[in-house]
């Protein structure tokens, strides 16, 4: 596992000790930041379910401004933060240890331009997370949530202020792409880059 662009690229990151999550393949985060393209500078980027932190590394190695890394387990806290060290981006990252659902319950403080939604799988979370969201005022006017599931997990889900825009699917992993209803226009999808 490693940064694949920006200024932290080619630093190797740290796995979380013992765990059984899977992260996100090389393959799949290339793809997915070639789609996101210069969304990503001066991106406000929240990285919910973090685990290694390897997302959300990779938006700071790519200009985002700052990101907020949520995640409740504690060697997983210690791996973003080692992770943060190594690639020198700790600067501009904040570490919460907390229940994600919790963590959203609250009144946002900030909105975001980019929410990645990566729970463990087989358990609905990237749903009841994207309900949980649904008309908080956490993603910014033309901001997206990005769900990283299982392609078998998926649902379509009835959400009063999100929709779905995108749809991709990399082996076994599938990145659903959510914006706020009537922010873009119907078709109009994501960049075509990462296809």
């Amino acid at each position: 596992m490693r940064v694949i662009a920006g200024k932290a690229k080619g630093r190797k990151l740290r796995s979380v000790p013992g765990s059984v999550a899977r992260p996100i393949t090389d393959r799949a985060k290339e793809s997915l930041f070639n789609i996101l393209g210069d969304q990503v500078v001066d991106a406000l980027f929240l990285d919910l379910f973090a685990g290694t932190g390897s997302v959300g590394i990779e938006a700071l190695s790519r200009g985002a401004r700052r990101v907020v890394f949520v995640e409740r387990e504690r060697r997983a806290i210690e791996t973003i933060k080692e992770n943060l060290k190594i690639t020198g981006l700790t600067a501009q990252a904040e570490v919460i240890r907390d229940d994600v659902f919790r963590f959203l319950a609250r009144e946002p403080a900030e909105r975001f331009d980019l929410i990645y939604i990566a729970p463990p799988q087989y358990k609905g979370l990237w749903a009841e997370t994207l309900l949980a969201l649904d008309g908080k005022g956490f993603l910014t006017e033309g901001g997206l949530a990005i769900a990283q599931i299982f392609p078998k997990e998926y649902q379509d889900l009835e959400l009063k202020s999100l929709e779905l825009v995108d749809q991709r699917r990399y082996g076994s992993t599938m990145l659903c792409f959510y914006c706020r209803k009537g922010t873009r226009d119907k078709g109009q999808g994501i960049s075509d880059k990462g296809r």
